[in-house]
């Protein structure tokens, strides 16, 4: 993966430019007391909460276990990947969005529920949980450490370059 991560950077900074982020900041440190010489000191920026943003199907048709209720039982697929992720996030104690589309339901509302406590998003008619975790992803990057799980290998590029970490659905 480290491989691949070093060539999925090479060609998003030919295409987009290098990627920006804030690894530690800089602060003036008097060196001597009464002294008129200043030092810059670098600190490293404090670790930040981590947020796993989820596609929902993405994971469910990645999963053996869950897929083999996809054809049969979407609710059923989607209750199993949504006991999984509580649990998850009982062990981890990190934030979850676990994003579902709803793209294809004409006059679908977007709708956010808390389960178990992760937040599960139904997209709005039109709108793809892949283009909701870019929008998100690039919104939560400045408050959190930003992990998407998805099989889309486009939308792990995109969110990569967003500062997330991008993680396959098989993981």
């Amino acid at each position: 993966i480290i491989e691949e991560d070093n060539a999925l950077k090479a060609i998003f900074e030919r295409t987009y430019g290098p990627i920006k982020r804030k690894v530690a900041y800089e602060r003036k440190v008097n060196t001597t007391p009464g002294a008129d010489k200043i030092k810059k000191q670098k600190t490293i920026a404090p670790k930040k909460p981590e947020m796993l943003l989820v596609d929902g199907y993405n994971i469910i048709h990645a999963w053996d276990e869950l897929n083999k209720y996809a054809d049969s039982d979407y609710e059923l697929a989607r209750s199993l990947l949504t006991d999984t992720l509580v649990n998850y996030q009982g062990y981890k104690k990190n934030d979850i969005i676990l994003v579902f589309d709803a793209y294809r339901v004409p006059g679908k509302q977007r709708t956010v529920d808390k389960v178990g406590g992760i937040t599960v998003i139904y997209t709005k008619e039109a709108e793809t949980a892949d283009a909701y975790m870019e929008k998100a992803s690039y919104e939560l990057a400045s408050k959190y450490s930003v992990k998407v799980a998805t099989s889309d290998y486009q939308e792990q590029l995109i969110v990569w370059g967003n500062g997330a970490i991008r993680m396959s659905a098989k993981e």
